[in-house]
């Protein structure tokens, strides 16, 4: 297939660009800028000049495609605001990747968060939330899976908390930024609440053969590490950074805070068994191991 990516420089995107170029597909990619379009160029990608809130480049990359793998977000969870804005960008670029591929039986896959189940591990079945900080992003990949009905074969790989690769990417490398910064590899509450995780190069196959092979109106869960206990992974990065290890308060994480304190393990046996998906990377703590002092 031709695909047209977005967020293709990203920790996941050129994970799942290189996943796509060895397994002979071609890409047309989103380049917000000089830098990027030329990163994209090197990879053996086309760039498209252009960002989320870019309708017209959206629309001209979805058109020449012949399927959609949406990854960008604008990452700024400074604030409640900034994250609303960020959510609401996303919802506008999925309804007019969405409207373009009406009709067409072309696959769009977007990505989400796995959910939140009180007492156990989710799985591909449960709903997303549509409350809270990021309920917006809920709300948006439910409209995407309801294209369904309109002819685009849309599908949503649900990320863990920490998708990782060498040592960085997700909540556990935004525990390592925070302990670098405060001279602490904190943790919030008792740190014994869990984070599903998965290795960048993991989610790409995933992604992959979403893009192949997910029959539309269906969510799949890139899961390797069904839940990390948050102390463990404070306690890698603080080896590692030659940092105490402690609790610390819930609001040392900002907007994130509140769900940085929820337990979330995640079950990915629904997807590992219909799509073949089987990680082969390291787990997260064997991962963090890469952390540069």
């Amino acid at each position: 297939m031709h695909v047209f990516v977005t967020g293709g420089t990203g920790l996941i995107g050129s994970a799942v660009v290189a996943e796509l170029l060895g397994n002979g597909h071609t890409v047309l990619a989103l380049a917000r800028s000089d830098a990027s379009a030329l990163e994209l160029e090197t990879a053996g990608v086309e760039p498209l000049r252009g960002d989320l809130a870019d309708r017209k480049a959206l629309r001209v990359g979805a058109a020449r495609a012949d399927g959609v793998i949406h990854l960008a977000f604008g990452n700024d969870f400074s604030s409640v605001d900034a994250l609303a804005k960020a959510v609401a960008e996303e919802n506008a670029a999925l309804a007019t990747l969405g409207d373009e591929l009406v009709g067409s039986d072309r696959p769009l896959v977007t990505v989400s968060g796995t959910p939140y189940v009180p007492g156990r591990a989710s799985t591909e079945a449960d709903p997303l939330s549509t409350e809270g900080p990021v309920g917006g992003r809920g709300r948006t990949v439910a409209a995407v899976l309801e294209l369904a009905s309109r002819g685009v074969r849309s599908s949503a790989v649900r990320m863990p908390r920490t998708v990782h690769n060498d040592g960085e990417g997700g909540f556990a490398g935004m525990l390592t930024r925070i302990a670098r910064q405060t001279g602490v590899s904190g943790y919030p509450g008792d740190g014994t609440q869990r984070w599903p995780a998965v290795h960048a190069l993991d989610a790409a196959v995933l992604f992959r053969l979403a893009l192949e092979l997910a029959p539309a109106g269906t969510s799949w869960h890139a899961v390797a590490d069904e839940g990390t206990a948050v102390r463990d992974i404070a306690a890698v990065i603080g080896r590692r950074l030659e940092l105490p290890v402690e609790a610390v308060p819930q609001e040392t994480y900002g907007t994130l805070g509140p769900i940085f304190a929820v337990d979330q393990p995640a079950s990915s046996a629904h997807t590992r068994k219909t799509l073949g998906w089987e990680p082969t990377h390291p787990g997260v703590l064997a991962d963090l191991e890469n952390i540069v002092p």
